[in-house]
């Protein structure tokens, strides 16, 4: 199992979202990128998987997440405190 909080650098996380998956989870790591790989059940319509995924990765960390940059993009960088 990947621990999202290795890959925090800075108070930052960053991330590829698959909206639209069977379940939430984080899938990899992308090492040519440096980012998670991350699928979301909720579909990426209406700020839906944006907010699903602040709320998995919240909760796995246990700390609060803000979307930094790429909030209509599927590369994002979060901001963890």
């Amino acid at each position: 199992m990947i621990d999202p909080a290795e890959y925090v650098k800075n108070n930052s996380l960053r991330i590829i979202v698959k909206p639209g998956k069977h379940k939430n989870i984080i899938k990899g790591y992308d090492p040519d990128n440096q980012v998670l790989i991350v699928e979301i059940k909720a579909p990426a319509r209406d700020n839906k998987a944006n907010k699903e995924v602040i709320r998995f990765l919240s909760k796995k960390l246990n700390k609060k997440v803000r979307i930094k940059t790429g909030h209509t993009s599927k590369m994002k960088t979060l901001f963890v405190f």
